[in-house]
């Protein structure tokens, strides 16, 4: 809105200093500022609200060390990063770009499901919540909204290199092109495409339509058969992920952040022409106005750390967690880069793998010996590693410094090949 209001009075009465708010940069660090005050300002508010209404979820009994003290910690304070997430987006992103509206709709989609297991959880005391099937169906729902709107909408769109030319022509060209200052151009044309980035390829591209070449070139119309159920299975999968890692004080907050940093550069610099030609990387138009809902997304589970780190003064609840996978998964498939969050998400991944791990295992032994046995002494990871003795807060650290790796190594992918 605000980015709407100075534009205006930059245009009508050129009022020295309005122009700023044209810069990405400077609207992104706004958003951080205004989405950390607001977390750390609310929650503070919402933190004592949930104390007097009593919204505390109940902690089932694992046998692990501290959980007694955890018993009626407030819960439903996902509340405070998605309000932390939508009003500095309002406020300072371009609220007609296609990316803003589609992971806005996706942020307050996938908080709404949260938010109702929740309070089944808290005000109709059942233990297990939403019903699994209700969750997975709304995971679907949001699912074929992206991939739709990501295949058919026209402002989604590549811009491809195609030849090298020493003319002036404005001819599909973008506004860095069209400098006078450089002899040598690019000539672009905005394509539609299912193209996407692979990890340690030299072209460092993958096309979903290629899984339909053996039925014949016209067969790639109908990619979207490919890319919908990818998109769905993506968005699930990191939203459970998500939600597997907040198990412990701290832990699926501090990781997201990270994650949701890596992305902000990744979304800058395929939606900068100058980076996206260095780097030899799809360059993505009007993607960069992602940037400043990351700086948000960001800021906000940095300020939702503030009364989430050990010990908690509040849960995020599945309100928080399926949103926040939600919105990485989307984010990446936005920016074509969901190819890379096994290695981003590691995290999350290796929580997933565990469960699935444990719970196959077990089966599988049971079966054949008559007794389940168990790969870990508890499943998601980092049960396993309070079992063995660790402190919550020397599990939650060196997690952070794994993520920290993982995000590097994901952004030097796209030179590695």
């Amino acid at each position: 809105m605000l980015y709407y209001l100075f534009d205006f009075l930059d245009e009508a009465y050129n009022i020295p200093g309005s122009g700023v708010f044209q810069y990405i940069s400077f609207r992104a660090a706004l958003a951080v500022i205004t989405s950390l005050t607001i977390s750390l300002l609310f929650g503070k508010s919402l933190i004592n609200l949930l104390r007097r209404k009593q919204v505390g979820e109940p902690v089932r009994d694992l046998g692990l060390t501290g959980q007694k003290e955890k018993q009626g910690t407030p819960t439903m304070g996902g509340l405070i990063i998605l309000t932390a997430i939508i009003v500095p987006t309002l406020l300072f992103a371009k609220l007609n770009n296609i990316y803003i509206i589609l992971i806005l709709f996706t942020t307050v989609w996938l908080g709404f499901i949260g938010f109702l297991d929740d309070y089944i959880k808290v005000f109709r005391k059942d233990k297990k919540g939403l019903a699994a099937s209700f969750k997975v169906f709304g995971q679907i729902i949001i699912g074929l909204v992206v991939a739709l709107t990501l295949y058919f909408n026209d402002g989604v769109v590549i811009r491809e290199k195609l030849h090298e030319t020493n003319t002036h022509s404005t001819t599909q060209l973008s506004e860095f092109e069209r400098n006078p200052d450089h002899t040598t151009k690019f000539s672009r044309v905005a394509v539609k495409s299912t193209k996407t980035t692979i990890p340690f390829v030299k072209n460092n591209e993958f096309d979903y339509a290629i899984i339909l070449k053996p039925f014949g070139e016209a067969a790639k119309k109908y990619a979207f058969l490919i890319f919908i159920p990818i998109v769905i299975f993506i968005i699930t999968a990191v939203s459970n992920g998500a939600n597997l890692t907040d198990g412990i004080d701290g832990l699926a907050t501090g990781t997201s952040a990270i994650i949701g940093a890596t992305l902000g550069i990744l979304a800058w610099i395929s939606g900068n022409i100058v980076f996206a030609d260095y780097l030899n990387i799809m360059y993505l138009p009007n993607t960069g106005e992602l940037a400043i809902f990351v700086s948000a997304f960001v800021g906000a589970c940095t300020g939702f750390l503030w009364y989430n780190t050990y010990p908690a003064q509040v849960f995020m609840g599945d309100t928080g967690s399926l949103a926040i996978g939600g919105i990485i998964a989307v984010l990446a498939i936005m920016i074509r880069k969901e190819l890379l969050l096994p290695i981003l998400c590691g995290i999350f991944f290796a929580e997933n793998l565990s469960v699935v791990m444990q719970v196959a295992y077990f089966k599988h032994t049971k079966r054949k010996y008559g007794e389940g046995r168990r790969i870990f002494l508890m499943s998601p990871l980092h049960h396993h590693y309070q079992k063995l003795g660790y402190s919550e807060p020397k599990i939650v650290q060196r997690f952070f410094i794994v993520g920290i790796m993982l995000a590097v190594l994901t952004i030097i992918t796209l030179k590695i090949r």
